[in-house]
């Protein structure tokens, strides 16, 4: 097993078969000791957050495979929170897909002369670069297109599935009286056919969900859920 990259949130091992092991760790994005999905940094630790994160994305995950949307998951150990992957290849350095369904964090932030805090929206897509440096600026489907990051088809394709899912992930969380504000995606391309597919994870870590107007912490989220 060969470390090829130390993340935030986990660590990418290259397997002798060719297919990847994420090793999930406890710390969470935030800033100043408070939890943000859409934060740049490493913000808390969580005792339990790793194996938590790793709970729920199993559970998405081999939903998703069942319904034959497409990703790069093969299996998951819980207890040693980790999951075993097939490779895929990423968008450029990265893209974040969001899928937004209240007006809430850097949504509001950039759009309150306009927007309410918590109004509705209607499954908005927002792509943004992984660029710590530059604060994961959003990017438009023709920016994409001009730099070479991604085709207009393939954006496409990369907005249904983030629809797609975004449901799935809503409707579920809907069955335990739980709202989902917003969610936080990563695609690539995965196999000799290059097919758009789901990477990274689905966790309490990479949402805002909401019970009754409060806000759920990620850990508490596993526990309510699962």
């Amino acid at each position: 097993m060969k470390l090829k990259y130390t993340g935030k949130t986990k660590d990418v091992y290259e397997l002798e078969d060719g297919n990847y092991l994420l090793k999930f760790k406890d710390d969470v994005t935030g800033v100043d000791g408070v939890f943000d999905p859409g934060a740049n940094t490493v913000g808390l630790t969580l005792e339990g957050a790793g194996r938590a994160g790793l709970r729920l994305t199993k559970f998405f995950f081999e939903m998703l495979k069942e319904k034959g949307v497409p990703t790069h998951y093969i299996d998951a150990d819980i207890e040693e929170a980790t999951m075993t992957v097939k490779p895929a290849e990423v968008f450029g350095n990265g893209l974040e897909v969001i899928c937004r369904y209240r007006a809430v964090g850097s949504f509001l932030r950039r759009y309150g002369l306009y927007a309410q805090e918590g109004q509705a929206l209607d499954a908005f897509v927002e792509v943004t670069l992984k660029d710590d440096e530059r604060e994961d600026p959003p990017i438009s489907e023709d920016a994409l297109h001009m730099l070479g990051i991604l085709s207009k088809e393939e954006y496409k394709v990369l907005k249904a599935l983030t629809q797609q899912i975004g449901n799935i992930v809503k409707e579920e969380l809907a069955k335990k009286d739980i709202e989902l504000y917003d969610i936080k995606f990563e695609f690539g391309r995965v196999g000799e056919d290059k097919q758009i597919a789901l990477i990274d994870e689905i966790s309490g870590g990479n949402m805002r969900a909401y019970k009754n107007g409060t806000y759920i912490e990620p850990l508490e989220l596993e526990k309510m859920f699962l």
